[in-house]
C-alpha cells in the first residue's frame, strides 16, 4: 500500500478562555494522496471564522488550493471545527447521521451549535452521512462516540506509514486521556465509555498516532503512557501601553510531556 501524505496544517490547543468564552483552537489536518481511486486532498475539521488566515496561509504553504480540496471530514458539528467547510466549493462533506440529527433538531440557543450553517450542511449536495463503524473512503473508519455531542465520530484512519485515530473532542487532549474524565461532555457516562473505546482503538496496532481535537499529536510510549510527537507553540500578543507599536507578549505554550 502505498503511504498517503498527512500534515497537521493547525494545532489545537488544549485551553479555555476564562473570561470571553470558547477558546475554539482546534485541529485542522490534511491527508493527500491516491484514495478511493483517484488523487484526494482530504481535511479532518476545518476549524473556526478566527482560524481563517492561518489556514489559507498553512493551505498555501503545503501547496494545497482550496479548489483542490476534495473531502471534508467532520468529527463533530459544532462551530470550532465545522463552520469552514463552506471555503471548498468542490469538496464533499462527511460527517455522522446521528450527529446531523441532533444537530438539525436543536433550537437556537446559546450553544456551541452555528444554526444557519447546520441548516446549510443539511442541504449540502455532496452530504455523506456516515454510520458507526462504516468504512469510507478506502481508509476510514468512523467509530460512534457520544458524550461531547450525541453524535462526535472518532475516524481511524490506515493509509499512513501507522494507524491514525482523529478523536476529535470525544477526546480532546492528553489530560482527558489519562484522566478519564472530560470537559463541556452533554453526558459524562457516555464521554467515558468513549475515551474506553477510543483506548481501544488506540492499541490496536503498536505506533498508532492519535490526533485530539485541541492538542498535540501522541503516541504511546513505552510506558503505555500518551508522549507528544512535536513541540506546541502557542501565544498572545496584547496592546497595554499607548503605543501600538509596543506589545507584550504571553507564552503559553507550555512544557512538553
Amino acid at each position: 500500500m502505498t503511504s498517503h501524505r498527512l500534515d497537521v496544517l493547525i494545532q489545537g490547543y488544549p485551553g479555555k478562555s476564562l473570561c470571553h468564552g470558547g477558546l475554539g483552537w482546534s485541529t485542522i489536518a490534511l491527508i493527500r494522496g491516491r484514495i478511493a481511486g483517484r488523487e484526494r486532498a482530504i481535511l479532518i475539521d476545518v476549524g473556526a471564522f478566527a482560524v481563517r488566515p492561518e489556514f489559507g496561509r498553512q493551505l498555501q504553504a503545503a501547496g494545497c488550493a482550496p479548489e483542490s480540496v476534495t473531502d471534508v471530514v467532520l468529527t463533530h458539528a459544532h462551530w470550532d471545527h465545522a463552520v469552514n467547510y463552506t471555503l471548498f466549493p468542490n469538496a464533499d462533506v462527511w460527517i455522522g447521521r446521528v450527529e446531523m440529527d441532533w444537530a438539525t433538531g436543536t433550537p437556537v440557543g446559546f450553544n456551541p451549535l452555528p444554526e444557519l450553517y447546520v441548516q446549510d450542511l443539511a442541504r449540502h449536495k455532496r452530504l455523506h452521512l456516515l454510520e458507526d463503524g462504516e468504512r469510507f473512503l478506502d481508509a476510514f473508519e468512523a467509530h460512534l462516540c457520544p458524550g461531547h455531542t450525541p453524535g462526535c465520530l472518532v475516524y481511524r484512519y490506515t493509509g499512513h506509514d501507522v494507524p491514525v485515530v482523529f478523536s476529535g473532542d470525544a477526546a480532546k487532549n492528553r489530560a482527558e486521556l489519562l484522566s478519564m474524565a472530560t470537559d463541556m461532555t452533554m453526558d459524562a457516562a457516555a464521554s467515558r465509555a468513549s475515551l474506553d473505546r477510543i483506548w481501544g482503538l488506540w492499541r490496536q496496532a503498536p505506533g498508532t498516532l492519535l490526533i485530539p481535537g485541541h492538542d498535540l499529536t501522541m503516541r504511546l510510549g513505552e510506558d503505555g503512557r500518551p508522549a507528544y510527537v512535536g513541540q506546541r507553540r502557542a501565544g498572545i500578543a496584547a496592546w497595554f501601553s499607548e503605543d501600538l507599536a509596543v506589545m507584550e507578549e504571553f507564552d503559553i505554550s507550555a512544557p512538553r510531556f
